[in-house]
């Protein structure tokens, strides 16, 4: 929704020495007014991590403005020495595939989270969505959070996958995959690995009706910094 309100994903930019993110902001905010009513919503990122306003920014700096998440070439897949892995992709996801990656001869219980797309939302009949993400910042956000559960639940291998582009009803649009000696720490890990990946990795979603389409408003998570802070 930046993107549509700028009327540009991209662009390269020139401030003085000293200057700070919140100030990077705020060269567009007077440019796009719309922008200044959203900065409680926007989250900062500085070289693909979540920057708070008032840092300093450098020469060669990559800075990224990211609207509330639902959330060219692909970065590759990361696959961990432990096991664990990370993809995005524009193909279908495979599950099964997935599954017989994480799952080892100590484990008991392999707990896998499809999100589909469906029909319809709030009434009002939906004929496919489309997927968008900062691509370099979503992977290492979803390894980092994948890591994190690995070392909280007695787990033993994670895996996650988000699919980008056009999806039609009843496609996949993420999975996340839990192998484990037993079942609830499986369960477990898999509900938080969702939670946390709905609500901190960068990926948007646009829905596409009969009458019209729309950016899906998400919400970020509370310890994610804001624009406007």
């Amino acid at each position: 929704m930046l993107k549509d309100i700028c009327g540009t994903a991209e662009e390269t930019l020139e401030l003085p020495a000293g200057s700070t993110l919140g100030s990077v902001f705020d060269t567009y905010a007077a440019k796009y007014a719309k922008l200044a009513g959203m900065a409680a919503s926007i989250v900062p990122a500085r070289n693909h991590e979540f920057a708070k306003p008032a840092e300093i920014i450098a020469d060669g700096d990559e800075i990224a403005f990211l609207p509330p998440v639902s959330g060219g070439s692909l970065p590759l897949p990361i696959t961990d020495p432990e096991g664990h892995y990370f993809e995005l992709t524009r193909s279908e996801i495979d599950l099964r595939a997935l599954e017989n990656q994480v799952t080892q001869g100590i484990d008991g219980a392999v707990v896998t989270f499809s999100g589909v797309v469906r029909n319809n939302t709030r009434g009002r009949e939906t004929l496919r969505l489309e997927y968008e993400c900062y691509e370099e910042m979503a992977i290492r956000m979803m390894a980092s959070i994948g890591r994190e559960i690995a070392q909280s639940f007695a787990v033993s291998r994670v895996a996650m996958v988000h699919r980008l582009g056009v999806l039609e009803i009843g496609e996949a649009s993420v999975a996340v995959v839990v192998a484990a000696p037993h079942r609830r720490p499986a369960f477990d890990a898999a509900l938080e690995g969702i939670n946390r990946l709905k609500r901190l990795v960068p990926v948007w979603k646009k829905e596409f009706f009969a009458d019209g389409e729309v950016w899906v408003e998400g919400e970020w998570d509370d310890k994610a910094p804001r624009a406007g802070s």
